[in-house]
């Protein structure tokens, strides 16, 4: 009896209450305290492969990186198993046209091979990532009450107040674009994720084992309840 009346009663809250981020729009994770994150997806460097003047030049760029930093930072490296769907994909598609049974075969082949080496050989892909933040605590030229209200009122401020979104949105933006630049000077490209890539980043955190077999929408198709 008691089962059935669980069963029957309508849950009102979702374990988004749980996490962290209250909301992702226009390339921005919201927070519940009302801070703002940019990420971004930065290159690598092999600095083995490097000369001594190149490997001089890079620590000097990072150490000037650092002390030009005045707020806080994260550095995430995020490691995956290799996904070569797409690349089986492309190789079905190749197949698909070819007349040749011969090489019908050798690509069926090929792909038993790939697929065999991934699984075996535990390849690992490498993501690397910045998290740039910017919390409306940190503004000194808004009052202390206001300051204050914003983290007794965490994950509400932003979104009662689009102007002051907006705000700091573009303090968050003027960051970005100084660790961007300091990026490029040792020779790394950082590229910011919009909104889509950040749904996709999140729900790939939240759900390792879901995500590798199960595509996320499109963020066109999301269907979000306010």
């Amino acid at each position: 009896m008691r089962s059935d009346k669980l069963a029957n009663k309508k849950i009102k809250q979702s374990t988004q209450i749980y996490l962290d981020v209250a909301e992702i729009k226009n390339d921005c994770a919201i927070l519940r305290d009302g801070s703002l994150r940019a990420i971004l997806l930065v290159s690598s460097v092999n600095f083995a492969l490097k000369s001594d003047d190149e490997q001089t030049a890079l620590v000097g760029a990072y150490v000037n990186f650092l002390n030009s930093i005045e707020f806080p930072l994260q550095v995430v490296v995020q490691s995956r198993k290799l996904d070569i769907d797409g690349y089986l994909r492309r190789l079905d598609s190749v197949k698909r046209g070819l007349t040749n049974e011969l090489l019908k075969r050798q690509i069926i082949d090929y792909q038993a091979f790939i697929k065999e080496m991934v699984t075996l050989g535990d390849i690992m892909s490498k993501k690397f990532f910045v998290v740039i933040s910017y919390s409306p605590v940190e503004d000194k030229k808004r009052g202390f009450f206001s300051r204050l209200g914003a983290v007794l009122t965490p994950g509400k401020v932003l979104r009662l107040d689009e102007t002051r979104f907006e705000k700091d949105r573009h303090s968050l933006g003027q960051r970005v674009e100084n660790v961007i630049m300091h990026l490029s000077s040792m020779g790394l490209t950082a590229i910011r994720l919009d909104t889509q890539s950040l749904i996709e980043l999140y729900y790939n955190v939240y759900n390792p084992d879901i995500s590798a077999n199960q595509r996320m929408m499109g963020i066109e198709e999301l269907k979000v309840e306010n």
